[in-house]
């Protein structure tokens, strides 16, 4: 995922939010990404043996592949990059192929847009939003997924995974990493100084920030120099206020940005974005802070960190392994406070979709639709599969295994993150739709109106109605 930003999908059923709170008060509340070795630059050998046989010893069956090369495009870098390749190099050894990590830019529609004009596209891309999926059907670069990944699939995968990767009902994408992105990261030793506890509501969220501010220390790091953490801001006070139902409509854009309800999610996170002494660096900080960084100020600086709490999702215990916090200990997290009667839970994922209707394209979409390729991943850490065949003790710790139960629990009730399931242009370009647009309103949250005008004025060329 974009680390980062993968992450994004939504469920609002009270079950799913117990099991949440649930999961992660029996994990301590900390969530655990191991560090893996470094990538070796995306090559992998395939193994000798490979040529006599491509069994799956785990189940799923693949075919031999000798001498064949694939290629596959993600945005991912750094221990991210490094764990799928770790995936991709088993599919070598049982196939006989050779697989070469493509590293893209992102947006990655618009790479691979650049990649196919020249005639060079990747084999498998890895695309981590709804839209772009749509855009590439729409495009005609993506192809229909075969008998045997979609067999995977409906062994492995509830309904909801399966049509979020269908497009007119034809089946496309693969769904092979999910994120929990409704989370608030915090630094252990700042809530013991100020003398506060996690907090459950909005309303408690904004005193204890007023408490650890009155502590000496600045309460949240804003990441907002990346416009999609600000999009997953906006999605968990809309999904905690609005409910799933009219969180649908918004999706669709079968409800304009003007609606009232809008303007209530824009309100209450006024209350936050509103007030610069709670945030890093102010307003301004907050605007040239990527969210890395968002993350990792949060836990350095011993005492007098430049923030006391961070929102975002699993994948920023990757970010806090970069410092010297310890999580379990140092840093912990809690649920996303609730803004109405329901705490919202937001999730998303990367999807494999193929850009070559070769042997090998459709033999990898089947392999990462597996049991096998799954467990491979989550052993690794930082990594959270939608595979309901998974069992859970293929995680490394409890915290992760709680997040992955919440999420294989919530069943069909699961639904993706809103700007993910937007046309690109609106719901996944930096410096654009509503990237830019919440950007401008953390410039100036007074702005609601003026805020909903341009919101509502880019969905409805992006989406066309």
């Amino acid at each position: 995922m974009r680390s980062t930003r993968t992450g994004r999908t939504t469920s609002a059923t009270s079950t799913t939010g117990r099991t949440l709170l649930s999961a992660l008060a029996i994990g301590g509340l900390a969530l655990g990404a191991s560090a893996c070795g470094g990538s070796d630059g995306g090559k992998s050998t395939p193994s000798a043996s490979a040529s006599t046989s491509a069994q799956s010893g785990g189940g799923v069956q693949l075919p031999k592949l000798n001498g064949e090369k694939i290629e596959v495009a993600a945005v991912w870098t750094g221990a991210e990059q490094a764990n799928f390749v770790k995936v991709l190099k088993e599919f070598e050894s049982r196939t006989g192929a050779t697989v070469t990590f493509v590293p893209a830019q992102d947006p990655i529609v618009n790479f691979l847009g650049t990649k196919i004009a020249g005639g060079s596209p990747p084999d498998v891309a890895m695309l981590p939003q709804v839209g772009a999926i749509q855009q590439a059907v729409a495009k005609k670069w993506a192809k229909p997924a075969s008998p045997e990944a979609k067999a995977q699939l409906a062994a492995n995968y509830s309904k909801v995974w399966q049509d979020l990767g269908a497009v007119d009902g034809t089946q496309y994408g693969v769904y092979f990493k999910a994120a929990n992105k409704s989370l608030v990261w915090y630094n252990t030793k700042v809530f013991q100084n100020a003398g506060v506890t996690p907090p459950a509501t909005w309303k408690d969220f904004l005193s204890t920030a007023d408490t650890i501010s009155a502590s000496g220390v600045t309460p949240v790091s804003v990441g907002g120099a990346d416009g999609w953490t600000l999009t997953d801001w906006f999605e968990n006070v809309y999904l905690s206020q609005a409910g799933p139902d009219k969180y649908d409509q918004l999706a669709k854009h079968a409800i304009k940005w003007t609606d009232p309800s809008v303007k209530d999610a824009l309100t209450t996170l006024a209350q936050l974005f509103g007030k610069p002494n709670l945030i890093a660096g102010g307003t301004d900080g907050a605007l040239q802070t990527e969210f890395p960084a968002s993350v990792t100020q949060t836990f350095t600086g011993g005492d007098q960190p430049k923030a006391g709490m961070v929102f975002e999702g699993d994948f920023a215990a990757v970010n806090i392994a970069e410092t010297s916090a310890k999580v379990g200990t140092d840093a912990k997290a809690f649920p996303f406070p609730a803004v109405g009667d329901k705490a919202p839970v937001v999730t998303g994922g990367d999807a494999a979709v193929a850009l070559k209707d070769t042997k090998g394209a459709q033999a990898l979409l089947t392999w990462l639709a597996s049991t096998d390729a799954a467990k491979i991943a989550a052993s690794s850490g930082g990594f959270i599969s939608p595979n309901k065949a998974l069992d859970a003790a293929a995680y490394p710790n409890d915290v992760q295994r709680g997040i992955a139960k919440a999420l294989i629990a919530a069943g069909d009730n699961v639904r993706f993150d809103m700007s993910d399931q937007a046309p690109q242009s609106f719901g996944g370009t930096p410096g654009k739709g509503e990237w830019k647009d919440l950007q401008d309103f953390l410039k100036n949250p007074s702005d609601i109106a003026g805020t909903q005008s341009k919101l509502e004025a880019d969905a409805a060329a992006a989406f066309k109605n």
